[in-house]
């Protein structure tokens, strides 16, 4: 069974390829910025993190799905079924939400604000199946870790974790399955949560949708 990747994260894609699935991924052109907008505009309120990961994780897939129903006509043949996952992630401290910093000067406050501190990562999931190339069930969910940082992290260590540029484009400026990892002292929930795909929560949603979850497996090595 096919699993489509609304995504181009490699992170996203590492975690699947280590655990046997090789996915198809696809880049969603979806403004996110904007869609949260419209969605707080019309709620009348600001988005809290939940809400927000779940929107985004779902205008993802929904983006990806209508492109493979024009473009993918394999994906019409016989009864086949398919998947298309969609992810999105924000880090939260003191209520606030942080998504990727983009500058140098953004990922520096953030670090500032966070050393020594805990904070929450939010991963929204929306999951589509596609039978004989029809988009139909759909489900979603998200996933919560706490992620508690180093309080002895210099100044120095900062500007050349900074300066490698893979913080500018993490939600809340940091990883824990590359560089950043060493600044980080503990997590209490699921870690690949905070690499941005919980994958027990995926194989929950592929549960409930009726599949196995071997039935994802695809790679040689799996």
């Amino acid at each position: 069974m096919r699993l489509y990747l609304a995504s181009t994260s490699p992170a996203r894609l590492t975690l699947l390829r280590a655990a046997g699935i090789e996915p198809v991924t696809i880049a969603p052109g979806v403004d996110e910025g904007e869609v949260a907008a419209d969605a707080a505009r019309a709620l009348g309120a600001p988005l809290t993190p939940r809400h927000t990961v779940e929107l985004l994780a779902r205008a993802k897939a929904e983006d990806v799905s209508r492109a493979i129903v024009a473009l993918d006509a394999e994906a019409a043949d016989g009864d086949d079924v398919h998947l298309v996952l969609g992810g999105d992630s924000v880090f939260v401290i003191d209520g606030v939400i942080y998504g990727k910093p983009h500058t140098a000067e953004k990922a520096r406050e953030r670090w500032e604000l966070q050393r020594g501190r805990t904070g929450q990562l939010y991963s929204g999931h929306w999951l589509i199946e596609h039978r004989a190339g029809v988009p139909g069930r759909a489900v979603g969910a998200v996933a919560v870790a706490d992620v508690t940082f180093a309080d002895d992290i210099d100044d120095a260590e900062l500007d050349a974790y900074i300066a490698t540029g893979e913080p500018l484009f993490v939600a809340g400026a940091f990883t824990i399955d590359s560089l950043g990892a060493p600044f980080i002292t503990h997590i209490e929930g699921d870690p690949s949560t905070v690499v941005g795909l919980s994958l027990p929560t995926l194989r929950r949603l592929v549960i409930s949708l009726g599949h196995s979850w071997p039935s994802l497996w695809n790679r040689a090595d799996a």
